[in-house]
């Protein structure tokens, strides 16, 4: 088991989320690869966006598991914060130097 289960779950059903553990966890991890490796600013950007999403799909999905609404919260939150951050990185990206210098060529 991965994640601890509320007790009046199915078994199917905890078996699904378990599944879904795993392809969570497992994108997180290829995630970070590509952020740490990106070999550009908004290849990281893009990879530090997927990896806040991934982890609210982990939030909600332990928030089904265990039963406690208080992490759909906490999920809701990152995922405010995740978009200002997106939109915060386009707008330096778009103003950065090297920006300017890629679309003239």
């Amino acid at each position: 088991m991965i994640i601890e289960h509320r007790h009046d779950l199915t078994w199917m059903m905890q078996v699904a989320i378990d599944i879904a553990a795993l392809f969570i966890i497992a994108g997180l991890v290829l995630t970070t690869v590509r952020l740490i490796r990106g070999p550009t600013l908004p290849d990281r950007v893009v990879a530090l966006d997927l990896l806040t999403m991934l982890l609210v799909a982990f939030l909600t999905l332990f928030a089904l598991a265990t039963g406690v609404n208080a992490y759909l919260d906490a999920a809701v939150v990152l995922a405010l914060v995740a978009f200002l951050a997106t939109v915060a990185f386009a707008r330096f990206i778009d103003r950065s130097p090297q920006s300017k210098e890629d679309a003239t060529k």
